[in-house]
């Protein structure tokens, strides 16, 4: 076993698995497992790879400030070299992004400027040009640009490509991959073109974007529509892009993303990111429509731990219709967080109104029922604790039932939607209930999550 001097020496030399319980037809379907980097994606590799290049070229120095705009992994493998080298970086994100890659970059000491996510390239707030922009106005910045930086794409020619035909034996006749900066994509290409020009190389793009369409009809769109999956997929062909070798895309929903991946955990062991859940979701579907046996690579292009708040989280889900729950055509459709079902969060009238302080912070709820067993006693929201305990801090440790509300009004559950609003208006929580049975509560955001679903 070797030790190594920097933690910048574990980038690449990933594992590849073999899929054993996932449906590929007649296919062997192998993954790259890219989560294995120390970041915990496969944009180390680039980090490493553009930033080194900037320092042989002599266009960066230690202690310069670097800057990127990021949708994806790039800024977590930037912020990994710079921190190793002593830079100090700048990322500009779309509001996208997940909390914990936020998180992530945050405490590696990333500078992180949030922007808009609805917005196309050519408008000021789209987060490669304000990027760019705060590099020109930034004495002494350095604008990386990974979207045209020929370092990116060079990473994959001189490590990834090598690794993955080696892993193989030779013997790749298809690999599955997704499109963000093209890095990726380009690097590859030019590489098995050189190396194994029968391997055909097939693209996972998020529905909304424009590469599919541009590969499988010839038409560049002018007009993109959003999607939830981050890193991959493009509203325009970045400067470093070759597609010569793409002959064939799959256009994959964001539902079939997330469940695809959460299906690769289920079945496989592997916790990957959302565009994992993409690239396997098409790699899945090439490998059903092939009638002869193909041994297809896909990647694993990040670890799932970085969306534990998004498509691992069942009440996320539910929130944005990526999964179902049987529906009633009655209240029991808003809950987000079902009584009966052993959602929704409680506290007893007995215990400690630290305890419902501690429970509201731990789920970000704002107030909790009461129930004495099966029964709804009361409601305890954030206010009514701040009431009680302001002018004693020792009052932490008197129970619910001396701050909590116990004047309750409840809707029954066949009572109208339209019903919610006066509740609303009064700044109260919906309790709906069936009879004398507690079935949970409706704020307002759940309603507006019920509305949001009707529309798509």
């Amino acid at each position: 076993m070797t030790v190594h001097q920097s933690v910048l020496e574990l980038i690449g030399h990933t594992p590849m698995v073999r899929t054993q319980r996932l449906d590929t037809g007649v296919c062997e379907l192998f993954l790259k497992l890219e989560s294995a980097n120390p970041g915990g994606s496969i944009k180390d590799r680039i980090g490493l790879s553009m930033i080194e290049g900037a320092e042989k070229d002599g266009r960066i120095r230690p202690g310069d400030i670097l800057v990127e705009g990021t949708a994806g992994n790039t800024g977590l493998g930037l912020a990994l070299v710079a921190q190793a080298k002593g830079y100090r970086l700048i990322l500009v994100v779309p509001d996208k992004m997940s909390r914990e890659k936020i998180f992530n970059l945050k405490a590696m000491g990333a500078e992180v400027v949030l922007t808009r996510s609805d917005v196309a390239k050519g408008h000021p707030e789209y987060y490669q040009d304000m990027a760019e922009r705060i590099a020109r106005e930034t004495p002494g910045a350095y604008f990386i640009n990974q979207f045209g930086n020929p370092d990116n794409p060079a990473a994959h020619i001189a490590t990834t490509g090598p690794e993955i035909l080696e892993q193989m034996d030779g013997q790749v006749d298809a690999i599955v991959l997704g499109c963000g900066s093209s890095g990726t994509l380009s690097g590859l290409s030019k590489f098995f073109a050189e190396h194994s020009p029968q391997t055909e190389l097939v693209l996972a793009d998020p529905v909304g974007s424009i590469l599919a369409e541009y590969i499988n009809e010839g038409t560049l769109s002018t007009k993109s529509a959003s999607w939830m999956v981050e890193g991959i997929g493009e509203d325009f062909l970045p400067g470093i892009s070759d597609f010569t070798r793409v002959k064939k895309a799959y256009a994959i929903p964001d539902k079939e993303s997330f469940l695809t991946a959460r299906e690769l955990l289920a079945k496989e062991g592997i916790l990957g990111g959302s565009s994992t859940g993409t690239l396997l979701a098409a790699a899945l579907r090439y490998c059903r429509e092939q009638t002869t046996s193909k041994r297809v690579v896909t990647l694993v292009c990040d670890t799932g731990n970085k969306y534990l708040s998004k498509l691992y989280n069942d009440y996320w889900m539910l929130d944005n219709g990526f999964i179902e729950r049987e529906q009633h055509g009655d209240l029991r459709d808003l809950l987000l967080r079902p009584f009966a079902q052993r959602d929704t969060v409680v506290v007893g009238p007995n215990e400690l109104l630290i305890t419902a302080y501690n429970r509201m912070k731990l789920y970000d709820v704002s107030q909790l029922p009461v129930m004495d067993g099966r029964k709804l006693v009361g409601i305890v929201d954030e206010s009514d604790v701040l009431m009680h305990v302001h002018a004693d801090e020792s009052r932490f440790r008197d129970s619910v039932s001396s701050a909590m509300i116990t004047s309750l009004q409840k809707l029954d559950v066949r009572s109208p939607v339209e019903s919610l609003l006066p509740v609303f208006e009064r700044g109260h929580v919906a309790i709906v209930v069936d009879g004398d049975d507690f079935l949970g509560l409706i704020t307002r955001i759940d309603l507006l999550n019920w509305l949001r679903r009707k529309v798509n």
